[in-house]
């Protein structure tokens, strides 16, 4: 089946301006382990949000993922605590360090084009979009 798609939004204190990002979600164990696996194309302004039930220690690899992507973890309040770049079909674990509640892919080198950083913060709507998106999976 077709996943979910929302909008989000990234408050950007760099911009000073909110970030749109257009996100599949991805709330089953299924739909986190298949990920981005397989996709070619991945335009900017586009990504996938990993949506956890509780906060805890997020890890990620690229394995059969063709295309680089940049993640971002983001605790339950909406805030991003680290981001990474990953590397096409690399067996290298990415791991947060924090307990977090969502993770954030899009293409690789998109935060920084767009002026996202650690520390900016999804708009209030975004978190509700994504709670909703989350109980409407399970």
């Amino acid at each position: 089946k077709p996943k979910t798609s929302i909008t989000i939004s990234i408050e950007s204190k760099n911009t000073k301006n909110a970030i749109p990002i257009n996100v599949e979600t991805a709330v089953t164990a299924q739909e986190q382990q298949h990920g981005f696996m397989h996709r070619k194309e991945i335009p900017d302004g586009t990504g996938m949000i990993f949506i956890f039930k509780r906060d805890e220690k997020l890890r990620f690899w690229m394995k059969d993922t063709p295309h680089a992507l940049s993640i971002a973890f983001i605790d339950s309040v909406g805030r991003i605590r680290e981001i990474y770049d990953m590397q096409p079909f690399s067996l290298a674990v990415i791991s947060s360090t924090h307990s977090v509640r969502y993770a954030l892919e899009v293409p690789q080198g998109f935060f920084t084009r767009a002026g996202v950083a650690t520390g900016d913060i999804l708009s209030r709507d975004s978190l509700q979009a994504i709670k909703t998106a989350a109980s409407l999976a399970n």
